[in-house]
């Protein structure tokens, strides 16, 4: 009997990219509600996607995707 395939973690793949150089894209936290409290220097920040930087966390998160 063949093995199965792993899933694609579907939670993960709606909430990040992989871009092509092979890192995690993904939306800043805080931007859910109560924007009238934050700054506008902080809203600026957070408006931006980020990347994850941790090399280990990458490594598994792009496995979950790929799987």
């Amino acid at each position: 009997m063949p093995k199965q395939k792993q899933k694609t973690h579907k939670g993960l793949a709606k909430r990040v990219k992989l871009t092509a150089r092979g890192k995690i894209k993904h939306r800043k936290a805080g931007k859910g509600h109560l924007m009238s409290v934050k700054s506008a220097k902080h809203l600026r920040r957070i408006r931006r996607p980020a990347t994850v930087t941790s090399n280990t966390f990458t490594k598994k998160m792009v496995a979950a995707l790929h799987s």
